[in-house]
């Protein structure tokens, strides 16, 4: 086969395209009317092709504008031949002593299964005549075709009939040594981070977050080595890293990719990167900070398609939805959503602003990054670089006649009072501030220095959440609780029948986890008359806490609860995000 492969591999690459033209049109068609191709960005591909010429459905994955798994599911569909994913993978390749690895490679082949006469192969480009019939000749079977994706592919190969190593590792290979990474030449090290095999591994890198979801890159330098990590569904997971001697090279890629300075390694550095992955146009906010073994880099990846400003997708039920909205349908007032960073607060007062976001409501919104951009919504970048400061931006904002101010976050006392002055004089304020409840939001203000007076005439309500992981509707199995079980995690004192049935997830190939994205549990506090009267004694966070429940409160535990008995998520996990654990 050795002489046979390149031969017919020879075929394939001098073949007339003349025939072509159908099934790629085909494929862009099925791309558009599915919506994962946009029409501005074909026409940014075809006017590419018209200069450089190529093939049309290779340019649109290789300038980002759609992925490699979006063209092997038109093809699969297309076609009517099954995908195959790298979970559906064989433990060992089939006996194949008659066809060469680089022929697989070549050709993006993957034989997988050996039938009597058949021979299953993943193939990326299915519609390859001349690949099917060589690999029938030399295999002397009928080729069973199935669709898969390229870079899996490839890895499959790697994995079945290359020694195991990763794509990755194959990148790393082309790297060559570099000592240890330890580099104080800035021109070498930027002339590093600008070679094909970095920039190739650092695309690698995010490809592979956006693949599994994540929502941040942690790449950490320790002494002998490099770890790279995901953020997913809220859990960090360990994935494959590049080596120890890549370090300074990877790094300095980033912070280029993000336009900060690679020559200052003594100071932390804040950027952004606009990036086309798997055609879905990413912003990655880049945090660097200097640590003993170099700098740590966190990427906190925002997928603007993947955003959903809806009340109900965000675990809010219909009672909780229906005295959020009363809320926010005051004319005056501060609405405070607390929780730890990385709960959900931006995403939350986004949807509550595109709930009251009307042609008769002037709304502005200063924010320390503005995450996602809002039609119809003025919003403010702070850059305290250069003085504009929340403070500094909310004095100039309540002299541009808006009705809703949003804040990104309550961080001192000047921008508390200047929220209140604006509270007073007939706005309404949305804002954030970092604690565990919505009863210590009041508490945490008075520690500021806001006076309780103020506090009482202005704040409406505090919306405390945190976010848990969901359970994925297939993989999970119900689980009756013990009487005393049940009572003991408090669903008696919650609701009451005659048995509790909870879910748990089942862990499979494809997620190991059990879980599938993420919601809500939430705890709403309006503030009422009492509640009023106990601000005004300095009561304590649990004394406000006692009375929003005996005044029909439901705490976010309690609200975890009853999302583990309709089978959106785990006991655990709601152990695991509540202080009631």
């Amino acid at each position: 086969m050795e002489s046979v492969a390149p031969q017919e591999a020879a075929k394939a690459e001098t073949a007339p395209v003349s025939g072509e033209q159908q099934p790629q049109d085909e494929v862009v068609g099925f791309l558009l009317e599915s919506g994962r191709l946009r029409k501005s960005d074909l026409r940014r591909a075809e006017a590419y092709r018209e200069q450089n010429g190529g093939d049309l459905v290779t340019l649109l994955v290789r300038l980002g504008l759609v992925s490699e798994r979006d063209v092997a599911e038109a093809e699969s569909n297309l076609l009517k031949i099954p995908m195959v994913s790298m979970a559906d993978l064989p433990a060992e390749a089939p006996e194949l002593d008659s066809i060469s690895l680089r022929f697989l490679k070549q050709n993006l082949l993957l034989p997988i299964e050996v039938n009597e006469g058949d021979l299953v192969v993943v193939m990326a480009n299915p519609r390859d005549e001349f690949a099917l019939k060589a690999l029938a000749m030399a295999s002397g079977k009928n080729i069973s075709p199935r669709v898969g994706i390229a870079s899996e592919i490839e890895n499959g190969i790697e994995k079945l009939f290359g020694g195991g190593r990763s794509a990755m590792g194959q990148i790393v290979d082309s790297l060559g040594g570099e000592g240890d990474g330890e580099l104080e030449d800035v021109e070498h090290l930027r002339d590093l981070a600008s070679e094909a095999p970095v920039i190739r591994l650092v695309n690698l890198i995010m490809q592979r977050a956006v693949e599994a979801r994540a929502s941040d890159i942690h790449i950490e330098p320790f002494e002998n080595r490099l770890k790279v990590r995901y953020r997913i569904d809220g859990v960090l997971q360990e994935v494959e890293a590049p080596p120890a001697s890549s370090t300074a090279a990877v790094i300095s890629r980033v912070k280029i990719m993000a336009k900060l300075n690679i020559a200052e390694r003594r100071l932390p550095q804040d950027g952004r990167i606009m990036h086309r992955v798997q055609g879905k146009e990413l912003d990655l906010r880049v945090s660097t900070v200097p640590t003993s073994h170099g700098e740590s880099v966190v990427m906190r990846i925002l997928d603007r398609e993947s955003i959903v400003l809806d009340f109900d997708s965000l675990g809010f039920d219909e009672d909780l939805r229906r005295k959020f909205v009363r809320v926010l349908e005051m004319p005056h007032g501060i609405i405070l959503v607390t929780g730890p960073t990385g709960s959900g607060k931006t995403t939350t007062l986004y949807t509550a602003l595109s709930q009251i976001n009307t042609p008769e409501r002037k709304i502005i919104t200063v924010e320390d990054p503005v995450e996602y951009q809002l039609e119809g919504i003025n919003q403010i970048q702070a850059k305290s670089s250069i003085g504009l400061d929340f403070a500094h931006a909310l004095r100039s904002i309540v002299r541009q006649d808006p009705d809703v101010i949003m804040i990104g976050e309550m961080r001192d006392l000047e921008t508390a009072r200047i929220a209140i002055q604006s509270a007073l004089t007939g706005h309404l304020v949305l804002s954030t501030i970092h604690t565990n409840d919505a009863a210590s939001g009041i508490t945490r203000m008075l520690d500021m220095g806001v006076e309780d007076y103020l506090l009482t005439s202005t704040v409406n309500a505090i919306l405390a959440q945190r976010l848990v992981r969901t359970l994925h509707p297939d993989h999970r199995e119900a689980v009756r609780l013990l009487p005393e079980v049940a009572e003991e995690l408090g669903f008696t004192r919650l609701i009451e029948q005659d048995e509790y049935i909870v879910y748990r997830p089942i862990a499979t190939a494809e997620n190991p986890g059990g879980y599938l994205g993420r919601t809500s549990i939430l705890e709403l506090m309006p503030m009422s008359d009492p509640m009023r009267r106990l601000v005004m004694q300095h009561a304590t966070a649990g004394e406000l806490q006692k009375l929003a429940v005996e005044q029909g409160m439901r705490t976010m535990y309690q609200d975890g609860l009853l999302k583990c008995l309709l089978g959106v998520t785990s006991v655990e996990e709601v152990l695991r995000v509540t202080q009631e654990a």
